[in-house]
């Protein structure tokens, strides 16, 4: 994303919370299967580093997914991702809890999401995103459609957009840049 609208940047600038769907966004979308039926997900280490630095700037970010598997909960725990939700059919409904929890508006929400599941959260946030490969009408209702196809950056690019618009990434990604980044959240708190 070379230039954003300033619409845009105003809308990410009101962002606290992070919401990411997972297949088709943090991943590209394939289900594989190992021959004893065990399930493989292929994740970016980009987006990782995109996820961790909100977190670095006090953003929030969340999980909402309707399926649930043994690789998506280690990638979550690998990450340190507090607030996830998986085999949730109600995103919204799950949301709206969280909101409340957090104390916390829409407007002060990004969701991104990919397929028609994801809609009627999409329609209701401050700034919903969609990656480049989303399907149609989720990316004709997105205010952003990602250079990134799904599993190829969407994340990083989001925070891009969202620490962007508050100030410039280089300076962002000092944070990225120091030793213990990369050291996971048990690590630090030991």
């Amino acid at each position: 994303m070379v230039h954003l609208p300033d619409a845009i940047k105003e809308k990410a600038r009101a962002i606290k919370l992070v919401v990411f769907d997972v297949d088709g966004v943090l991943t590209d979308g394939t289900l594989s299967y190992s021959a004893d039926g065990e399930q493989v997900k292929h994740f970016n280490v980009k987006d990782g580093v995109g996820i961790k630095l909100l977190g670095q700037f006090d953003i929030l970010t969340a999980v909402i997914s309707a399926k649930t598997s043994a690789p998506l909960s280690r990638r979550i725990k690998d990450l340190g991702i507090a607030h996830f939700y998986p085999a949730c059919h109600d995103k919204w409904q799950q949301l709206s809890l969280l909101l409340d929890e957090l104390w916390l508006s829409p407007e002060q929400v990004c969701y991104v999401g990919d397929d028609v599941i994801d809609l009627k959260v999409m329609k209701k946030v401050g700034l919903s995103i969609a990656p480049a490969d989303g399907y149609w009408l989720v990316r004709e209702h997105a205010d952003l459609i990602t250079d990134s196809l799904g599993g190829r950056g969407v994340a990083r690019e989001v925070a891009d957009v969202i620490l962007g618009s508050r100030m410039p990434l280089a300076e962002a990604y000092i944070k990225a840049m120091l030793p213990e980044f990369e050291q996971s959240s048990e690590e630090r708190s030991s």
